[in-house]
């Protein structure tokens, strides 16, 4: 006796070939995070030459401290952009009431890498980083969980936070607590060569996340954007997929190497 053959029916993709689509990287988002690395690399740079080598650059202040805002918005926003493809491809893998524990987990993940870079820093005497970038991006990827699947609602939301992180600013309150500082009320004589408040930087996050739904809803790149990598990209790219590893080497590789050719002198090498 034949067996009967199974009814003609839509073919199945192969996981293998669905799992590249849907994971694949965007180099436009790496090449964007590859410039703000060298960016940052560039201003610790001058940074570094004004504090341990005592050259005149003015580096926290007038143009260098803007170009470092810059820098940082770049990141930020960014940050926004990268949860709003990661939120659009998790819909279709993982369960929807697991996925909070997943950006909790990589929030308290680089969180924590800001509290080593505080003691670091503390202990260094080189200022104290209490709420810098890194400490700002981990609490920022937890915060934002109940906003990842807005779209425009996000663009107000992150001006308004923007406008009333400014608004702080102006106010220029100081408390005797260091429990405000994410909020943007700094003490008074505290020295903080990274500080990045949630007010407005958290807005700058909203306002990525406004963009990334925007553009990369689906999870994947526009049709308009083309698969074709240009050249640049493939050199600004690499240093894009590992910016976290970046940020936390950086600093002493460029501090030992300036103090190794003479350029500047430092207590504790």
């Amino acid at each position: 006796m034949i067996p009967p053959t199974r009814p003609p029916g839509p073919r199945k993709e192969p996981e293998a070939e669905r799992k590249p689509a849907q994971k694949a990287r965007l180099w436009e988002v790496d090449a964007a995070r590859g410039v703000a690395i060298l960016m940052m690399v560039f201003y610790h740079l001058l940074y570094d030459l004004e504090t341990f080598g005592g050259y005149d650059v003015e580096a926290t202040t007038g143009f260098w401290a803007r170009f470092a805002d810059l820098t940082a918005f770049a990141f930020v926003s960014l940050v926004g952009v990268s949860l709003a493809i990661s939120w659009s491809r998790a819909q279709d893998s993982s369960p929807a009431r697991g996925l909070f524990g997943k950006y909790l987990g990589r929030g308290a993940r680089i969180f924590g890498y800001g509290m080593l870079l505080t003691l670091v820093t503390w202990l260094l005497g080189m200022g104290v980083i209490a709420f810098g970038i890194l400490h700002l991006i981990g609490v920022s990827i937890i915060l934002a969980y109940p906003f990842l699947r807005f779209g425009i609602l996000n663009l107000f939301l992150g001006l308004s936070v923007i406008a009333g992180g400014l608004y702080v600013q102006a106010l220029n309150a100081s408390s005797e607590s260091a429990w405000l500082l994410p909020l943007g009320v700094v003490p008074e004589g505290l020295f903080m060569p990274d500080y990045r408040p949630l007010l407005p930087w958290f807005g700058v996050v909203l306002l990525g996340l406004f963009v990334g739904n925007v553009v990369y809803g689906s999870g994947r790149r526009p049709p308009a954007a083309g698969r074709k990598t240009p050249l640049v990209a493939r050199l600004l790219a690499p240093l894009g997929r590992n910016s976290l590893f970046i940020y936390l080497v950086h600093q002493p590789v460029l501090v030992a190497l300036l103090a190794v050719l003479g350029v500047i002198e430092v207590g504790f090498l």
